[in-house]
């Protein structure tokens, strides 16, 4: 007899409804649920295959070991590798201090784990140094918002508000490649006849179905906003009304924007002034319109700016607030990457977003955790600026690394690799032996996403629950159990109030509702009995009577004023220009077939089949000029490395640009690691490249080794 559960996809952060089934054979067969409003049963090609992971013949069961550096791994029991990794943080912490010990986390992991993570630092290593990969991602989007709105939720409406827009704006998000299930709601709005308006250096499937495609030079998004709103003044198309009533700032950014004359930014950006004036016209005249942006605008060094610039263009058309199918909001990419920010594991928050560096703050969540607040350690550095330091004085020797991969995913990730080198020890848990896994001294097997219960949050900041559908294989274990014998072997497994770190995942919900009430991302009323009775439950929810908060902003923002901020904001250029020894601009994304740094995606044969190896777009006439042809091998070199792809020929690209899907491992190598003053974001959607025919046929795909290969 068959089971079915309903539970969500593993992968981006529409985190599509899905229904496991479990045969006798021992099998899950997946679909899509057609009762959940954000997929409506559709399914993108990487979640119709993601139960086919769960019983992959790569998959880690038992903890892997080594003695010493250059041996290779090989099975231990739980108790040894769990000794090794207690024995290894008491000795770099008794020698260097508390934070000689840093955890790096990631956006897959559930708001539980992601709390509890968060909680282990500061409570049982009350180290300083924690931080994750959504520094990568979303960061800069969040301290734009939280600056302009008093709040970053990613999306403060529902998704099937892009139904209702009568204009939208889409400036470096491609989701007809990356979230195909969205793309439903921009088609019903194109049936009725709305207008869709793309800024990408590409040719994107995004960019084919909208109504105008503008082309910009990478790194200059922050210019094109600019002045746009400059063409919004001159034209007298801002909302004086809403700009009285409802924010503050605005004489400065006017001010600001006077020298962004239409001819100069169309120099700059390469976007026509035509262009750039039908589109303002477009925002300014519908009924309703939004902007939103995404990873192509905000991964750059001043990608807290131009996020920024963009939301004054909202703002200066009244936009955020209006009602159905306006606004500014950004497209969160990971799975939780919106309840992975918001509960601990960024190296200056507490849960509910309070923050580390506030008293107040302090002390609430203190007491909820049972310790004294003068115990809590201050806030730490960003990731980028955690990893740069490892195994240097007064860096981290130990790092507990959690469901991320930064030998892939971290800008300049050679570097990154060699400082995974310099440490005393590291320790991963993950379920497949990842780029980053390899570099470790102990890996510890953990459960996926069908083996598991717990919660998520999406890019609207819907809560979500994931039910397990299969119990994990022998010797799995979860995270919250892992962590929790770890604390105990370091003796902070329990306090004044009992157990610090509950294994069992409703357990740790319930304090990470206690922790959260109040503040900012309150999820003091979503609970997971509401959540199995089907309710729609989007945070802030203060009380279990609260309905939730779908849409914000309609009467005020969540600033002491209830105003919103305009925030004037500068282009400066790019960090890293085009010169003779590297003349194109780099710059790299998604792509339909894989996700982030490929650990799951390129072990599944139907997605390693559609995409197989690393690729990079060449518009022909760049190809001609260096003598490649399509499909032929191509070196691409930075001031930082160098790596062979395959040419992809595509006339839908600008002819200076070059463009690499980061899924496979040395892409990260030739980015930039400069780093955003505000978010600390690093430079990777910008950078000089060279590029050369190699004369060499296409590459040979080598797949990952298996973890018994290690053990030989």
């Amino acid at each position: 007899m068959s089971v079915a559960t309903r539970t969500h996809c593993p992968y981006c952060s529409l985190q599509c409804g899905i229904r496991l089934t479990s045969q006798l054979s021992g099998t899950l067969e997946l679909a899509g649920r057609e009762d959940f409003p954000v997929n409506r049963g559709g399914l993108c090609i990487k979640g119709a295959h993601a139960a086919e992971l769960i019983n992959h013949p790569e998959r880690l069961t038992t903890p892997l070991a080594r003695e010493r550096r250059g041996q290779p791994l090989r099975p231990v029991t739980w108790d040894d590798a769990l000794d090794r990794v207690t024995k290894a943080i008491t000795r770099a912490q008794d020698v260097h201090g508390r934070d000689a010990v840093g955890c790096f986390g990631g956006g897959g992991l559930t708001n539980e784990k992601a709390y509890q993570f968060g909680k282990f630092a500061r409570v049982a290593l009350r180290t300083a140094m924690i931080d994750y990969n959504g520094r990568f991602c979303m960061s800069s989007a969040a301290a734009a918002a939280n600056r302009s709105f008093g709040i970053d939720r990613g999306l403060p409406f529902p998704l099937s508000d892009v139904a209702d827009a009568e204009v939208v704006l889409l400036v470096g998000s491609n989701p007809a490649d990356t979230m195909p299930p969205a793309m439903q709601w921009f088609a019903a709005a194109r049936d009725r006849g709305a207008r869709h308006v793309v800024v990408d250096p590409r040719e994107t499937s995004t960019a084919k179905l909208a109504r105008r495609h503008l082309r910009s030079v990478p790194g200059t998004d922050l210019a094109l906003a600019n002045g746009m709103l400059h063409i919004a003044i001159r034209d007298g198309l801002v909302d004086q009304a809403y700009i009285a009533a409802r924010t503050t700032g605005w004489d400065a950014v006017r001010r600001a924007v006077r020298a962004d004359w239409p001819d100069r930014t169309e120099r700059i950006t390469g976007v026509s002034i035509s262009d750039m004036t039908a589109t303002v016209h477009d925002l300014a005249t519908a009924r309703a319109a939004m902007i939103l942006t995404a990873r192509g605008a905000e991964q750059h060094a001043d990608g807290t700016a131009t996020a920024t610039a963009w939301i004054n263009l909202a703002l200066a058309l009244g936009l955020p607030g209006r009602g159905r199918g306006s606004g500014w909001a950004t497209v969160t990419g990971q799975g939780n990457g919106q309840g992975g920010r918001e509960h601990g594991q960024k190296a200056d928050q507490l849960p509910g977003y309070r923050k580390l560096a506030d008293p107040a703050d302090r002390a609430f969540v203190a007491d909820v955790w049972g310790v004294d607040p003068d115990e809590l350690p201050r806030p730490g550095v960003s990731a980028y600026e955690m990893l740069d330091r490892l195994g240097t004085d007064g860096g981290v020797r130990v790092l507990l690394l959690a469901a991320s991969n930064p030998v892939v995913s971290a800008p300049n990730g050679a570097h990154v690799a060699e400082c995974f080198g310099a440490l005393d020890f590291l320790v991963v848990t993950d379920f497949f032996l990842s780029e980053s896994a390899r570099c470790a001294d102990v890996v510890l097997p953990t459960t996926q996403f069908a083996e598991e219960d717990g919660t998520l949050t999406n890019l609207e900041g819907r809560v979500v629950r994931r039910r397990r559908a299969v119990a994990p294989p022998a010797g799995v274990r979860t995270e919250l159990e892992i962590w929790h014998e770890l604390a105990s072997r370091l003796g902070r497994g329990s306090g004044s109030r009992g157990e610090h770190f509950p294994t069992d995942p409703r357990v740790v919900y319930d304090e990470l509702r206690r922790a959260s009430a109040g503040g900012i991302a309150d999820y003091n009323g979503i609970t997971w009995e509401r959540l199995d009775a089907g309710e729609e439950l989007f945070w802030p929810c203060p009380d279990e009577a609260h309905p939730g908060s779908p849409r914000l902003f309609a009467e005020r923002f969540p600033t002491p004023d209830g105003r919103a901020r305009f925030v004037a904001v500068t282009h400066r250029g790019a960090t890293e220009r085009p010169d003779k020894r590297f003349p194109y601009l780099l710059t790299t994304g998604r792509s339909r077939s894989h996700y982030q740094s490929g650990v799951q995606t390129r072990r599944n044969a139907a997605l390693l089949e559609a995409e197989p190896v690393a690729y990079a777009e060449l518009h022909p006439r760049l190809a001609g000029e260096i003598g490649v042809a399509d499909g032929e091998a191509v070196r691409l070199t930075t001031r930082r490395g160098s790596v062979v792809v395959t040419a992809r020929y595509t006339d839908g690209i600008r002819p200076d640009t070059v463009f690499v899907p980061f899924h496979w491992a040395r892409v990260n190598d030739l980015t930039s690691a400069r780093l955003d003053p505000t978010s600390r974001m690093p430079e990777f959607k910008s950078c000089a490249v060279a590029v050369a025919a190699v004369r060499a046929r296409r590459p040979v795909h080598h797949p990952d080794p298996r973890p018994e290969e290690l053990h030989r």
